[in-house]
């Protein structure tokens, strides 16, 4: 909703939860128009959060999802010079291949800059990229221009896009990147947050179930030698599983039974430490 300077507020989504300080820093990056960089364990939410966003908003989400051999300019456009050729060779095309924006196609970044709207531009798992693509794109975000050398073209955004960078520190990102953003560590939610988050997702569930559930996750997330810990979305399909079961009962849950480990644990070697964990405390 607006505040009283009539700037659009994100407060949360139907089915996000978010605390004050990340609200905050959500339209605090709006009202500057200044990237928002999020880092945090897998599972914490960063990716949803843009989802929410543009929920919340109703703005269109465009997704550009980084890869390690991704290079700046497939962020931006595509110039399609096979179909090009194949138009010229064959001449069974409508359009002049010697028009060669015909043939330009924009990418992540270059359609959220084409936008009629403003848009979401989410820009998911930088560090997978290298430092170069990381600072020239900020050189881009900044412009909110690009050029396209084929066509000696400039293309200017027409609405800034809201910008939501993720990371998940696999890989340092150098300074002039970090200080061109704003950041916010999104921490792993705790089990009031928790709480919060399930009751979103399951309205009619039992306190019983909840409390029980909830004790069970966190004690297996603290299970030494597990090396990817069940996150969110672990959990709320672990209690679909439990719900949609009509042999489980909450009290197996708190003697220590944990059905559908398979679900919460998605490695072998993971799903093997929680089993002998689960069955030791049995005992």
């Amino acid at each position: 909703m607006p505040d009283e300077n009539g700037l659009t507020q994100f407060a949360g989504a139907s089915k996000y939860v978010l605390d004050d300080e990340l609200a905050k820093i959500v339209n605090i990056s709006m009202a500057l128009e200044m990237p928002l960089l999020l880092k945090g364990e897998p599972g914490t939410g960063k990716t949803m959060l843009a989802h929410a966003i543009a929920e919340a908003l109703s703005m269109r989400l465009t997704v550009l999802n980084v890869k390690s051999s991704m290079k700046l300019v497939e962020a931006l456009y595509q110039y399609d010079t096979l179909t090009r050729l194949n138009d010229s060779r064959f001449g069974d095309s409508k359009r002049d291949v010697s028009n060669i924006e015909d043939y330009i196609k924009m990418g992540k970044i270059g359609q959220s800059f084409v936008s009629d709207e403003r848009v979401v531009l989410l820009i998911d798992e930088i560090d997978k990229a290298d430092t170069d693509f990381q600072d020239d794109m900020l050189d881009v975000l900044d412009q909110m221009e690009f050029d396209i050398i084929e066509i000696d073209k400039t293309v200017s955004a027409k609405n800034r896009p809201v910008i939501i960078i993720t990371s998940n520190a696999k890989k340092d990102l150098s300074d002039p990147f970090l200080g061109r953003c704003n950041f916010h560590h999104i921490a792993f939610p705790d089990s009031d947050m928790m709480r919060k988050i399930i009751e979103v997702h399951f309205p009619e569930i039992s306190k019983d179930l909840l409390d029980s559930a909830i004790k069970s996750f966190y004690h297996l997330r603290d299970i030494r030698g597990v090396e990817k810990k069940p996150a969110t979305r672990e959990l709320i399909n672990w209690l679909r599983a439990l719900r949609a079961d009509p042999d489980f009962r909450v009290k197996d849950l708190t003697k220590g039974d944990v059905p559908y480990l398979g679900v919460l644990f998605k490695k072998s070697p993971d799903y093997m430490v929680a089993q002998n964990s689960v069955s030791r405390s049995r005992l």
